[in-house]
């Protein structure tokens, strides 16, 4: 897997994967995505020579971003949404729209500006299915994803505290031992 179109493929031939993403596309948003531990965990399980689980990661991060209705409310009506389709799935669904508040950024713009502030490079990462194809969002690449490095975004270089809280507790290296994690 060498470009966003090679991890796009990939997901395609996952047939578990493929079902979240059209569940998402059902919802007919313009700026909604699965994003993180869900394609994360795929690609290094896949390049770890493991199965791939049901729903790699847990929980299944939908992201989307409208500015008009910040409320929590529409979060959870659309997991309500979601949960209609596929009962089995732990959805947890967030506009990023608001996310900037907990994080202490300026607000976003749209999915793929908040997920420049996400914690790390190989989590930014982000699908979506449109018709025939899946489209990748990675606004940091691939390479760190494939590459099996986990470093801080940026924005997480000045948060460096909640960076390595975070590694500490998600407890990566034990379950994908040839990760190289980066203490900036």
């Amino acid at each position: 897997m060498q470009s966003p179109d090679d991890i796009a493929r990939f997901l395609w031939r996952l047939p578990q994967i493929l079902r979240l993403l059209a569940a998402v596309e059902a919802l007919a948003m313009e700026d909604c995505w699965i994003g993180a531990g869900v394609i994360r965990n795929a690609v290094w399980n896949h390049l770890h020579g493991f199965a791939i689980d049901e729903v790699p990661g847990g929980d299944v991060d939908v992201v989307y971003c409208n500015a008009s209705d910040r409320s929590r409310a529409s979060d959870l009506a659309l997991e309500g949404r979601l949960r209609a389709k596929l009962l089995d799935v732990p959805w947890s669904v967030h506009n990023q729209a608001r996310m900037h508040v907990a994080n202490g950024d300026p607000p976003y713009r749209d999915v793929a500006d908040a997920m420049r502030c996400w914690p790390e490079t190989a989590t930014a990462i982000a699908a979506r299915k449109r018709g025939g194809d899946v489209e990748v969002l990675a606004p940091f690449g691939i390479a760190d994803l494939v590459g099996l490095v986990v470093r801080p975004t940026p924005t997480f270089a000045r948060k460096l505290s909640a960076y390595r809280d975070r590694i500490s507790k998600k407890n990566w290296s034990q379950r994908w031992p040839w990760l190289n994690i980066v203490d900036v």
